[in-house]
């Protein structure tokens, strides 16, 4: 039996802390908030209920392996509810799409919307996708990767494969060789912000995430989102872990090599045999490691940080017609949006996210709604390509802004707010410590992203890393991916 320490209580701390437990390890995890559940908060004013974080679930099968792998299956401990359509789509020049769940029923849905053929060029996007998933999921997202090595031996074993996931393609260039409507192209570049990245630059894998959308389906937790970050707090607990929240970790101890424990901010040190950071991996190696590992500070040098969010919490009277659970409304120019997010500069026609769940759990009467509202947005802070988001009036006046553009597509609820709460990258970094208010750790920019993304086995020895800033990457299910990595590397007691 080994003892390790567990910095950070958010899903990949949670599940690769169960899943270490389950295997007969000692485990604490150390969490700096309050509460456990990382970017998966809640929020409840006035009798209305918001999730902060994700609003969605994808690729469910990752989790239901998760509570089958260590006890009950998934279907006892949360119900979950398909979302249908999958998303609403609101274009300026008045074009509307409701993406069905059914994929038999996308074809005709698109054609309806967009126009004869519009649903064959998107039918061949999403054969494309499922090609490169097949070919990516289980040598690049479900397994250990060692950077330029790990597509070298691709490259051997499986040619074709390769040539599918075109690794020096950008998601950008394969949607205007394979899509000719303009708006099937900016449905297409919507997915690299589900990486926190540019389209332009990010790179043709990225396909495969609107096929495992449409193949795996999107999915609500009634009661809201959050409720599996409580679940994966219960399955830890249950197998043993110690759970110590509001204990910010200072340092990572090493001797000889070798990660030897952890320093507390408080200045104790408790010591392990293994520790598993799942913060960023930023904050590890600069902060927390330091000169130890100057070879990874250099190549953290070389990756982007990904996009931040700035948030909307609307408690709102009334209920709103023609809104689905998920509503895009695309900006007229996103070339424009992405220039200015990853410019360090507010975008003045934002694109617009809003989370409508018709679940009466989260509202104090029937006759009102939640919403959760998201516009891209640039990482805070002072330096180039940052937006100093505590700046006087700066939050609310953009929250102003974007209200007035959701009045101009159509949808007013300027008169309708109860409640109004701000969540900018700024608290977003202060709440989760992501430098910046990253969403997703670090973008997929760049032809060589992911040779640079950190990988789950550090060169210190006994010092694994999962979440977000790591292999395979962002997102709830890819962050669940990297803690069950990490828990094989380790091994059972």
């Amino acid at each position: 039996m080994s003892r390790i320490a567990v910095i950070g209580g958010g899903v990949g701390g949670l599940a690769a802390a169960a899943r270490l437990a389950s295997a007969g390890h000692r485990v604490m995890l150390l969490e700096q908030a309050p509460e456990v559940g990382g970017k998966l908060g809640r929020h409840v004013r006035a009798g209305y209920l918001f999730d902060t974080g994700p609003s969605l679930l994808t690729m469910p099968e990752v989790f239901e392996d998760f509570f089958a792998d260590t006890g009950d299956p998934l279907d006892r401990v949360l119900p979950l509810r398909r979302v249908d359509p999958l998303t609403c789509y609101r274009w300026p020049d008045g074009t509307v799409l409701d993406l069905p769940a059914d994929g038999s029923a996308t074809g005709p849905a698109l054609d309806a919307a967009l126009g004869p053929g519009a649903g064959a060029q998107w039918l061949r996007l999403l054969d494309r996708g499922a090609r490169i998933e097949a070919a990516a999921r289980q040598p690049l997202l479900e397994a250990p990767f060692a950077g330029p090595t790990s597509l070298a031996r691709l490259a051997v074993r499986r040619p074709g494969d390769i040539r599918v996931i075109s690794p020096a393609a950008t998601l950008r260039g394969l949607g205007r060789r394979m899509l000719k409507d303009e708006r099937l192209q900016m449905l297409l570049d919507r997915y690299a912000t589900f990486s926190g990245s540019d389209p332009r630059r990010a790179p043709a894998a990225l396909a495969m995430i609107p096929w495992v959308e449409q193949a795996s389906g999107a999915w609500y937790i009634p009661g809201g989102l959050h409720r599996l970050g409580l679940a994966l707090r219960d399955r830890a607990t249950e197998h043993g872990v110690e759970i110590h929240c509001g204990s910010p970790v200072a340092s990572i101890e090493t001797a000889g090599g070798r990660a030897t424990g952890v320093v507390m901010a408080s200045g104790g040190r408790l010591s392990a045999d293994v520790v598993v950071a799942t913060i960023d991996a930023d904050v590890v190696y600069r902060s927390m490691l330091g000169a130890r590992t100057p070879g990874l500070l250099s190549r953290l040098a070389g990756l982007a940080p990904s996009m931040s969010g700035y948030v909307l919490l609307l408690g709102l009277q009334g209920r709103t017609p023609g809104l689905g659970h998920h509503t895009v409304f695309f900006s007229r120019d996103y070339d424009a949006e992405f220039d200015a997010v990853f410019g360090g500069r507010l975008a003045e026609d934002p694109t617009i996210y809003v989370s409508k769940p018709d679940d009466p759990s989260l509202v104090p009467t029937p006759d009102r709604e939640s919403w959760f509202v998201l516009v891209n947005a640039a990482p805070h802070g002072t330096g180039s390509r940052q937006v100093d988001w505590t700046a006087p009036g700066l939050a609310s006046r953009y929250g102003d802004l974007i209200l007035d553009r959701l009045a101009q597509h159509g949808v007013d609820v300027r008169d309708r707010v109860v409640t109004r709460d701000i969540r900018t990258p700024a608290r977003i970094e202060h709440d989760t410590g992501s430098p910046g208010g990253s969403i997703y750790g670090v973008s997929a920019n760049g032809r060589r992203s992911a040779l640079l993304r950190p990988t789950n086995r550090s060169p210190v020895k006994g010092l694994f890393l999962a979440g977000g800033s790591v292999h395979p990457g962002g997102g709830l299910p890819l962050v669940a991916l990297s803690a069950k990595i990490v828990a094989d590397l380790i091994g059972p007691a």
